[in-house]
């Protein structure tokens, strides 16, 4: 995998960004890119977020509350999966010993 970092052009509300990233993050980037330039397209055309500065603070806290969310989410299916495994453990050990 190439870890050299290589510009990356990117369009944010009209603005052109070059960004330097690893050639095998770049599809990561681009996807990453597109979502804020969807998100903040959206909130200046609600018409409730004026100036680029603010709708760029707003996008960015909107995604950093998702991005919240899912570490929480993952969070919680890591301590279930756990539980289980720990269950069936136990259950298996059982079972071995009762052989």
């Amino acid at each position: 995998m190439n870890k050299k970092p290589q510009p990356v052009s990117l369009t944010i509300m009209g603005k052109e960004y070059k960004i330097a990233c690893a050639a095998d993050e770049q599809s990561d980037l681009i996807q990453s890119a597109q979502q804020l330039d969807m998100q903040m397209r959206q909130m200046r055309d609600s018409g409730k977020v004026a100036g680029a500065d603010r709708i760029a603070v707003m996008a960015a806290l909107n995604l950093a509350h998702e991005l919240q969310l899912m570490k929480n989410q993952n969070a919680m299916l890591n301590q279930n999966l756990s539980e289980c495994l720990a269950k069936m453990t136990h259950k298996i050990e059982n079972v071995l010993e009762n052989q």
